[in-house]
Parts: structure tokens; C-alpha cells; sequence
């Protein structure tokens, strides 16, 4: 979904498989594509994005993914029940519709869907997703902790002194 910032990606289809990169992150999704949905993975194997598997129903890709990690679902679904089906739908020659429903009966009382239109530019390239212009995090951190360093290494030697 999309966020303050970060919001472009890619969709790439060659044979047998779609990709979906993301900027944010620089996530990408290597997905299966067939003329009829495919069985997922094991229930056994949870995947950070999940385990997506697509086909076409006419003019639209649909995209089902299960099997994800508690640290990745949404809104603190249930990683076991949850599925989210996506549909890529052609509006326009610069326009996909993409409508996503999200179904986890142990999370909600029935399943809901958003959409929205997904712009296609050549003009707004995917960014270099890389925070360190201006962030002095790391910096500060070690900065820090070599002062509580110094000063329990002082508090030592001292308390030994005396």
C-alpha cells in the first residue's frame, strides 16, 4: 500500500514468471504465472512477501499470495489464514487498475478490498532506496557508545584505585 514516499515499482513479465520490484525496500516479488492458478508452497514455508502465485482470467492478472511470516502480514493479520488476492487490469495505455482483497477470517468478519489506478512513467524512475544523506545515526550511536565505554572503563578503574 502506499506510503509517504517510495511508492513506484516495476512489472516485468518474461515466460513462466511476472517480478514486481518495488522502490521501497528495493523488494522484488519473482512471481509464477499460468494459464490456471498453481498450488502454493507448503504451509510449512513462510516468506516475508509471501508465496504469490498468478494467472490470467481474461485481460486481468491475478495475483493469490499466502504462507507469509508474522513479522510481514498486515495489520497483525494471522500468517496462517491469510490471502490476499490482487487483479492487474489494463484501464488505460499508462493505466493498470489494481484491486486488492484481503481475506483472513481469524482477523476479520469477511473479506475487504481497495483499489486504485497505478500510473505507467517512464519520466519517474525507481529510486535508489539508501538512507544515508543527512543521517548521522550510525554516527551518533557509536559515538555513544564509545562515551559509555570510556566512562564505564573510567568507573572501573577508579573504583580498583581506591
Amino acid at each position: 500500500m502506499p506510503t509517504i514516499y517510495g511508492n513506484s515499482s516495476r512489472v516485468v513479465q518474461g515466460p513462466g514468471y511476472i517480478a514486481i520490484q518495488y522502490e521501497m525496500i528495493h523488494e522484488t516479488r519473482v512471481i509464477p504465472i499460468d494459464r490456471t492458478p498453481q498450488k502454493h508452497l507448503s504451509g510449512k514455508v513462510r516468506l516475508d512477501m509471501g508465496d504469490s502465485r498468478a494467472h490470467w482470467d481474461g485481460d486481468t492478472l491475478v495475483v493469490e499470495t499466502t504462507n507469509f511470516t508474522a513479522r510481514s502480514v498486515y495489520q497483525n493479520a494471522d500468517p496462517a489464514t491469510l490471502k490476499i488476492t490482487e487483479r492487474f487490469t489494463r484501464i488505460a495505455p499508462d493505466k493498470l487498475r489494481w484491486s486488492v482483497t484481503m481475506d483472513d477470517p481469524h482477523t476479520w468478519t469477511r473479506p475487504w478490498t481497495f483499489s486504485m489506478p497505478l500510473t505507467m512513467s517512464d519520466a519517474e524512475p525507481i529510486q535508489s532506496y539508501e538512507c544515508h544523506e543527512g543521517n548521522y545515526g550510525l554516527r551518533n550511536i557509536l559515538s555513544a557508545a564509545r562515551a559509555e565505554e570510556r566512562n564505564a572503563s573510567g568507573a572501573s578503574s577508579e573504583s580498583v584505585a581506591k
